[in-house]
């Protein structure tokens, strides 16, 4: 019976841990999308990248797969978290660089 115990437990874990990721997953898509929603049009052209839109729409779809599938596919949370990060470490970077960013 022990066996058993350790085992339900260890899923139990990582259900949780995978519900954390999920969730973290969607924040930070969150964080990303506002952030995008503030910025001027033009510096996304400045900048060389995707435009407002496109990046509006892809954080966006990326926070909603993340809260419908965090916990039971993690596949669609990496991507979610992926998607956020180039935009949060390159994008933003970028725009804060050419000194577009408007707060």
């Amino acid at each position: 019976m022990p066996e058993f115990a350790t085992v339900a437990f260890a899923f139990e874990v990582r259900g949780v841990v995978s519900m954390i990721i999920g969730y973290g997953g969607a924040l930070l898509s969150l964080i990303a999308c506002i952030h995008c929603a503030v910025q001027k049009p033009d510096v996304f052209s400045a900048v060389g990248t995707l435009s407002k839109g496109a990046w509006i729409g892809l954080l966006a779809i990326s926070m909603l797969l993340a809260l419908l599938f965090g916990g039971r596919m993690i596949l669609f949370t990496l991507v979610s978290i992926a998607a956020a990060l180039v935009y949060l470490l390159d994008v933003r970077t970028g725009i804060k660089d050419i000194g577009g960013s408007a707060y």
